[in-house]
């Protein structure tokens, strides 16, 4: 898979930007911090998350303290960003809300 070019960039990745994620300094990747009221729900939505990023075939660089999941997302064989690392991000997004 090949990283995002310039224009995908300016389409899949600002709306994520707008939404919390941020660039991670040094590296073509980027991060969330999510919180949850309490640990059962933030281990809930990493179990989610696992789920959905094996069906995706892509996996996070993540940790999580209590109830706090710090994630960073970037496809190493691409050394850098893909449709993989957006379409994982949206997902978590997206089930962070319910």
């Amino acid at each position: 898979m090949d990283a995002l070019n310039k224009s995908e960039r300016a389409e899949h990745i600002a709306p994520l930007l707008a939404n919390g994620w941020e660039m991670v300094a040094g590296r073509d990747a980027f991060q969330k911090t999510f919180k949850f009221a309490n640990f059962r729900k933030a281990f809930a939505w990493m179990t989610e998350m696992a789920i959905w990023a094996e069906k995706l075939d892509h996996h996070p660089e993540w940790s999580n303290v209590y109830r706090t999941v710090d994630v960073v997302l970037i496809t190493h064989d691409a050394n850098g960003l893909t449709m993989r690392d957006v379409n994982l991000a949206k997902r978590m997004d997206a089930a962070w809300k319910k």
